[in-house]
């Protein structure tokens, strides 16, 4: 048993290395030693020099640290404290993720920094009191998913609603549709999909909302016109399906950055008179509402211009709104 410890010994370095070292807590050699004496592994000076040698020209990215810092200590892993800390903040405050899912992520995140550091990664799930799904079970939808998109088939799923008491109200049979893409919009994840009850259209469903989904054998079947993804997302408010049409909108110049947050830098923006500016945008309206409530937050500094009708149904909301608080 000794003998196998003893040909594990630069594992075990390594591990130590790697999990409890970083610039601000090297580890001298004596704790090392020590260390390695508790996995029933003896090891003397000469023989670590050497392994700590052999480790760096692996590739692991071990100091000798001077002064009051003396002792080794790992630098530059594959991903630096920051980028960790940014993917921790991605993941703490993702609404398609329960909060047990969220603490799990983030702490697997932590394996990848040393101990000390990954105690940071640890305190900033908590660093938004937000509402968390309730399906522990959306990461496994996306994985199959993800699948069906790579293998080029269908999915099966069942697909839910809450009822006024919060219980699940799950609709008529399973909907069987070809994935197409996945979207991250407005802090949930969506399934883009070609679905049989609407073929002249893509449908979105809300991952979180999807039950059971299983990789069928039947191959998918594809709209003719190549998916674009940022196109579709510019056009469609609250991930409402729907068929793109042209509108005209007319905006005050200094709203001129949320027109680009919103569609893009490529938009064609065309100065109207010197205080305003009009775009012509691509947008799904065939349920409006979503589309109204967005313009609503630039009041009178926004204006649909064409088509007509679409003008006239946003004047009639307004003034439906107006007569329901009077």
């Amino acid at each position: 048993m000794e003998k196998n410890n003893q040909r594990l010994k630069i594992l075990y370095l390594y591990k130590i290395l790697t999990e409890q070292t970083d610039e601000e807590h090297p580890i001298k050699l004596p704790e090392i030693i020590r260390q390695l004496e508790a996995f029933g592994i003896s090891a003397g000076r000469k023989a670590l020099y050497e392994d700590i040698d052999a480790l760096r020209a692996y590739g692991l990215d071990i100091i000798s640290g001077r002064g009051a810092n003396s002792g080794y200590y790992v630098v530059h892993r594959d991903f630096e404290l920051p980028e960790l800390k940014l993917l921790a903040d991605a993941v703490s405050s993702s609404r398609f993720l329960t909060e047990h899912k969220a603490q799990k992520l983030v702490e697997k995140l932590g394996t990848l920094a040393s101990i000390h550091e990954a105690k940071q990664l640890k305190r900033q799930v908590y660093i938004a009191g937000r509402t968390k799904e309730q399906n522990e079970r959306i990461y496994l939808t996306i994985d199959t998913i993800q699948r069906a998109i790579d293998d080029k088939k269908q999915i099966s799923f069942k697909y839910f609603k809450y009822d006024l008491r919060k219980r699940r109200v799950y609709r008529d049979s399973r909907r069987i549709c070809t994935p197409i893409a996945l979207l991250w919009n407005e802090e949930r994840y969506y399934l883009v999909a070609n679905y049989e009850k609407y073929p002249d259209k893509l449908t979105n469903f809300r991952v979180d909302r999807m039950e059971g989904a299983e990789v069928l054998d039947e191959p998918g079947i594809y709209p003719e016109e190549p998916f674009d993804p940022d196109d579709y997302q510019n056009a469609t408010f609250s991930m409402f399906s729907g068929v793109p049409q042209q509108v005209k909108l007319r905006f005050a110049n200094h709203l001129v950055n949320a027109m680009i947050d919103r569609f893009g830098k490529s938009i064609s923006i065309h100065p109207d008179g010197e205080e305003h500016f009009i775009v012509r945008v691509d947008v799904k309206a065939e349920n409006p509402l979503p589309f109204f409530g967005w313009l609503f937050q630039f009041g009178a500094e926004a204006e649909i211009l064409e088509p007509a009708e679409l003008r006239e149904a946003y004047r009639t909301t307004l003034q439906d709104v107006l007569n329901a608080h009077t």
